[in-house]
């Protein structure tokens, strides 16, 4: 059965144009349009307010991890984040040749390197998670915390096993 909306979606009009509205009423149905849109918005400001630290979404996303978890894997990285070894390989190259990562050998396991912060790495992200967090609230103003829990933990049973 649809759930069709009747009046076309109104976020997709300007009124003071003159245009006739655009019906996006199936795409907003959509649960990935919808997820993609809020996205977009929060994705445009993170990179306008992150691009003083220089760190791009994947960057922020491992130095939090390594900030939360010392001593962290690639391996462990790699699953954590749904990224291919390659690819983490040269992100962790240039967290490291900025002097924000440091390689130490890992406690338990004499092959494996464990990941943490150095003492400018911890500085920056103790601000930039400020930074992040300031942002979220402001992009989730018109939620109330309890709809903000709600959504994010729906969100979090499409993607966690």
């Amino acid at each position: 059965m649809s759930q069709r909306r009747t009046k076309p979606s109104s976020s997709a009009s300007d009124p003071g144009s003159g245009e006739a509205a655009i019906d996006a009423s199936f795409l907003e149905s959509l649960l990935g349009y919808n997820a993609r849109r809020a996205a977009l918005v929060i994705i445009e400001r993170f990179l306008d307010r992150m691009s003083v630290y220089g760190l791009r979404p994947v960057d922020f996303s491992t130095l939090s991890l390594v900030a939360h978890n010392p001593g962290i894997t690639s391996r462990q990285l790699c699953a954590a984040l749904g990224i291919l070894p390659p690819n983490l390989v040269r992100i962790v190259a240039d967290l490291d040749k900025r002097g924000l990562v440091q390689r130490k050998p890992h406690p338990t396991d004499g092959r494996a390197i464990g990941l943490h912060l150095s003492v400018e790495g911890r500085k920056m992200m103790r601000e930039a998670e400020a930074t992040v967090r300031a942002l979220e609230d402001s992009a989730s103003s018109r939620l109330t915390a309890e709809e903000r829990l709600t959504l994010m933990s729906l969100l979090q049973k499409i993607y966690k096993p």
